[in-house]
């Protein structure tokens, strides 16, 4: 696994989210009650930015382009029309620094 650093800790405060890049990729981080999680910032229904466009309501998101839900702890769509799930990232904090690993983003079983 290869983490690459993308933020201080305090740049995503509870109930936020930040969009952060690295490896050609967008990657949305979410704040659930302190707890990060790393998903792709694109809706998989209507190409809209989760992190930009997004409510964040404890562990769902809600993409306001067409009000579709996504969990962001495992990616899956809790409300359609969105179809397919989010690719997911681990994520890792050292300190006050945060890391993603752009390289091992998968779907959930």
């Amino acid at each position: 696994m290869t983490f690459s650093r993308v933020c201080d800790l305090s740049e995503v405060p509870a109930g936020e989210a930040l969009k952060v890049a690295g490896g050609g990729k967008e990657v949305a981080i979410f704040n659930v009650n302190g707890e990060l999680f790393a998903t792709q910032d694109r809706c998989t229904h209507g190409d809209w930015s989760l992190s930009e466009g997004g409510y964040l309501d404890g562990g769902v998101v809600e993409c306001s382009l067409h009000m579709g839900k996504f969990c962001v702890r495992t990616g899956k769509v809790k409300t359609p029309p969105p179809c397919e799930s989010l690719e997911i990232y681990p994520v890792r904090i050292d300190g006050r620094d945060v890391f993603v690993d752009f390289d091992a983003g998968y779907l959930a079983p």
